[in-house]
């Protein structure tokens, strides 16, 4: 996996391209999800999310993704799961204080945001994590946020 991991953030570009085109996809089946009921939902998605994207970026399912803000990078692999920059204990060559062996994923971040055309998201402070959505699916979560989000421009229309 992080072979692959790495690989998707030097490719940043076009992955940051698929997700903008994958989000108004997923949040137009806001009915169909609605119909279906979210918590029916919850589990099958979140299975398919989990094999997508732990393939891709080795994702941990914290269920508040913000690849799209750290240059396809996902923070929670870090060892100390830093949802906002590295460490102090970053090395010289870029590599984890706590895994010499892995390149730190804020480095990596960081070159993974400089190749997107939204790479100055990475400057935006990250909530903390709430543990209480692990192993939730974050695109449902994105769409219920866009649902809500057009249904309040509905009415101040």
């Amino acid at each position: 996996m992080y072979a692959v991991r790495r690989w998707v953030v030097r490719h940043s570009r076009g992955f940051e391209m698929i997700y903008n085109a994958f989000e108004p996809v997923i949040a137009r089946l806001d009915p169909l999800w609605r119909s279906v009921g979210y918590a029916r939902a919850e589990r099958p998605v979140a299975k398919v999310e989990r094999a997508i994207k732990g393939f891709l970026f080795d994702c941990k399912m914290c269920g508040q993704c913000a690849l799209s803000s750290t240059g396809m990078s996902c923070p929670m692999n870090c060892p100390k799961t830093l949802r906002n920059g590295p460490c102090g204990g970053v090395r010289a060559n870029g590599h984890c204080e706590v895994k010499p062996e892995m390149k730190c994923v804020w480095a990596e971040a960081w070159a993974g945001s400089q190749q997107m055309k939204s790479g100055k998201k990475i400057h935006v402070v990250q909530k903390p994590v709430d543990n209480r959505l692990r192993d939730t699916s974050s695109w449902l979560r994105v769409v219920r946020k866009i649902a809500e989000q057009r249904a309040g421009q509905g009415e101040q229309k």
